[in-house]
């Protein structure tokens, strides 16, 4: 047994390294956890809320938005309505975790089995994280970002940079691939690359947009309408990519700033994708952590049951008819899948080894869980990996709600069949195909007014919310220059069920 870490609530510095150490050692040694080094950060509770409303990214440029979430967010904590996360983390290299100075030294010691090793192993080992981000260049752009933006207020005064960020914001979801096309950025050089940008985004923009057009319905003119759209690459799924190379009014420093926001976007998408796995093996990780030390009488049993209560109160799941039920957990989902994976590694079932054969009871649950950590996101990770047995203890049931229909149908119960069709529907609900509307820029009238053409690909009759598109589609027009239609599109009739027109306003973009 080992002299305990901490007494009491107080800490000091050496009480976080001593912490940090002695969790890095279980994390290495008995979890096989890799990681990136370490970067620890003490914050006050106003430094939390602000990165709170930065999209956690204390280091993010300004913006308006920033400030009214950072308003709300104070708000309400100060009146004793919400709480504040015990961390926030930073998928970089060094890997920062900020905590926040309020915490005890058993919150802190949480904090970073949680940040410092779950979450940063789960950055860097899952195949998303390594395909679309660059760790190692993520704080520099982000300073570069920061820099940019302040420059442009300065030269180009500061409502002409909010009302580019506004549209560029309100387009951002829109401002991802979806599919590899490339190498994961490179964030480190962006600054040195974005002179180059220039030149070469002029000539072909100069090559598209050129005033000599064939005449219609020749063959050279149907030539010169697909070289084109292939310069413009159409179809294009990333919409803030084609207005910065392709919309023929902004300015050098508009398209700049379009791309600052789509680098940060995309950043984001595979947080989006891996919810229910990075939380679930933070929380994972942070329990086995915690349970270690206590084992080695490194963490007292009062500073223990601190630790399992808070870690409840995490994992906590409300029943679907209790008044705080909002949808899953992911916390207590991802927990409860990681612990199951483990158990049907090391003590399977029957039911587990039909269901399981390729690694129930082989053994070695921390490796087959760094397996999956490592190759999958929410969708396929519930798909390959959710057991009855869990379904049944989750009390998981099916509902089909069709409004062609009277009454909602119980689709699945607990039975063969039931459980492959609750897993399909759950994982469905993490797709990130159907989370977010299948929008894309389809085509451009080269040769007559310019005007931009989008289609959205409906699935099952979910049309858009005509307000949002419409205040959407205001801002696509002014960045774009010109008209702007959306049609959506019936995805298995290929018929169009609505169409949204917006016009651009004078004055937006250029200078």
């Amino acid at each position: 047994m080992s002299d305990p870490l901490f007494k009491g609530a107080e800490w000091d510095f050496d009480t976080i390294r001593r912490v940090h150490d002695a969790c890095e050692e279980i994390a290495r040694m008995e979890l096989g956890l890799d990681t990136y080094p370490n970067r620890i950060e003490v914050i006050s509770a106003e430094q939390m809320l602000d990165a709170y409303a930065a999209n956690g990214m204390p280091v993010l440029y300004k913006h308006w938005s920033f400030g009214k979430r950072f308003a709300r967010h104070e708000g309400l904590y100060r009146k004793g309505f919400q709480g504040l996360a015990y961390e926030i983390v930073i998928n970089s290299s060094p890997c920062i975790s900020y905590i926040m100075e309020e915490n005890t030294a058993l919150m802190q010691t949480l904090v970073i089995a949680h940040a410092a090793f779950g979450h940063n192993h789960f950055f860097k080992n899952n195949t998303l994280f390594r395909q679309w981000t660059d760790a190692y260049g993520i704080l520099d752009y982000l300073e570069f970002a920061r820099g940019y933006v302040a420059e442009c207020e300065d030269r180009y005064g500061a409502p002409a940079v909010e009302r580019m960020l506004d549209a560029a914001h309100a387009l951002q979801s829109h401002g991802i691939f979806r599919s590899p096309r490339r190498r994961a950025p490179d964030l480190a050089s962006e600054e040195k690359r974005a002179r180059e940008r220039r030149a070469h985004e002029a000539a072909i923009y100069n090559d598209v947009w050129r005033a000599t057009i064939p005449a219609a319905g020749t063959p050279a003119r149907r030539a010169e309408e697909e070289r084109r759209r292939a310069l413009l690459e159409l179809p294009q799924e990333n919409i803030l990519y084609f207005l910065e190379k392709s919309a023929p009014r902004l300015a050098p420093w508009q398209r700049e700033i379009l791309r600052i926001v789509r680098q940060v976007s995309q950043y984001f998408y595979p947080q989006i994708q891996t919810k229910v796995m990075n939380e679930g093996c933070a929380t994972y990780v942070h329990h086995r952590i915690l349970t270690r030390l206590h084992e080695q009488g490194r963490i007292t049993d009062g500073h223990y049951l601190e630790f399992l209560q808070s870690h409840t109160n995490v994992v906590f799941q409300p029943n679907y008819d209790d008044p705080r039920y909002g949808g899953f957990n992911p916390y207590a989902l991802g927990f409860a899948m990681m612990n199951d994976i483990h158990r049907i590694a090391e003590t399977p079932t029957a039911e587990d080894r039909d269901w399981f054969p390729d690694f129930a009871g082989r053994g070695d649950g921390m490796g087959i869980l760094r397996e999956g950590w490592a190759a999958f996101r929410d969708e396929s990770f519930i798909s390959q990996y959710l057991s009855p047995r869990l379904m049944r203890e989750l009390r998981l049931f099916h509902l089909a709600d069709d409004e062609d229909e009277d009454a909602m149908r119980v689709a699945a119960i607990h039975d063969e069949r039931g459980y492959r069709r609750l897993r399909r529907a759950l994982a469905r609900q993490y797709d990130i195909g159907r989370m977010d509307p299948d929008i894309q820029v389809m085509d451009v009238d080269l040769a007559g007014d310019r005007r931009l053409i989008l289609h959205h690909r409906v699935l099952e009759r979910q049309l858009l919310h005509a307000e949002d598109a419409k205040s959407v589609l205001q801002h696509l027009a002014d960045l774009w220059g010109y008209d702007v239609v959306l049609k959506e599109v019936d995805a298995t009739e290929d018929r169009i069920l609505k169409e949204h027109h917006a016009a651009a306003r004078p004055g937006i973009v250029g200078g």
